[in-house]
């Protein structure tokens, strides 16, 4: 994780919540004041961004204390106790909603990547995310899918070559695309096509592509697809991804199963942050 683009993110954040002052906690406490206080979490969850937790009141105050009873990756259940907090008291009442909203969000990421990992069972199919982030915490968010046992797909659009629909319509074709990538990009590069139907599958596999992602297609099309491609390229699915049609994705036999809901329309963690 990039440290400078995580504080420039984490102080943005602090400015647009903290304004010219937390105003409430000025005219209650002094500047001397000093609390304690811990983070219960009031679901079973993945813990992820504990480390942006804590850097959240450290640019606020170095004299924040934050101590994790759990790291990253952890599993926390319902009810536990798992960090304690001590320091002064502005600050705490400060940084508290900008801290908790990263790491709510951060860890609904992992639980729920956790979640699809687990659905596939004992096969080797991977659970990817994709570029439908938050703008401007794909950095944040990417990681926690990797805490939750996912991988990351590109990061960006110079990560990698893939060819999606609307390059395909307006070059062409699939074969005239890929066939301008090659010319043009280093031969170690892979490319990844995108396909709507087994025609489409056909023409890639023609184009010799390494990947070739199935988006959309009803699932008695994937079964053919897979057929059809034969192990000649990684299989990807996508589209319209949810928790509850991992399994059955899993079983067809696909390499890849990449979800923008991992990232776009997960719920944030219940987690609760109290003084004492």
């Amino acid at each position: 994780m990039n440290k400078l683009a995580l504080d420039e993110l984490l102080r943005q954040a602090l400015i647009e919540d903290i304004g010219y002052g937390d105003v409430t906690s000025e005219a209650i406490f002094s500047e001397e004041h000093v609390s304690q206080g811990y983070l219960v979490a009031k679901q079973d969850m993945v813990l992820a961004g504990m480390t942006v937790f804590s850097r959240v009141f450290a640019l606020l105050d170095e004299r924040v204390k934050v101590t994790p009873q759990y790291v990253d990756g952890d599993w926390v259940q319902q009810g536990e106790k798992f960090a304690q907090l001590q320091g002064p008291t502005r600050a705490l009442l400060a940084g508290e909603r900008v801290a908790l909203n990263f790491l709510q969000h951060l860890t609904g990421i992992a639980t729920t990547a956790r979640q699809y990992v687990e659905a596939c069972g004992e096969r080797n199919t991977l659970i990817a995310d994709t570029r439908k982030t938050t703008p401007g915490l794909r950095m944040l968010e990417k990681y926690a899918v990797t805490i939750g046992g996912g991988t990351n797909h590109r990061y960006g659009l110079d990560s990698m070559v893939l060819i999606k629909d609307n390059h395909s319509k307006a070059a062409g074709g699939i074969l005239v695309a890929v066939q301008k990538v090659r010319t043009r990009m280093s031969p170690f590069m892979k490319v990844e096509v995108e396909v709507e139907d087994l025609n489409q599958v056909q023409e890639a596999l023609l184009a010799g592509v390494d990947v070739i992602m199935l988006d959309n297609m009803p699932l008695p099309m994937i079964e053919e697809a897979v057929k059809l491609i034969n192990r000649q390229a990684l299989i990807e699915v996508s589209g319209n991804i949810t928790g509850e049609r991992i399994a059955e994705l899993a079983a067809k036999g696909v390499d890849i199963i990449s979800s923008g809901a991992l990232t776009h329309s997960v719920k944030a963690a219940d987690i609760s942050m109290r003084l004492e």
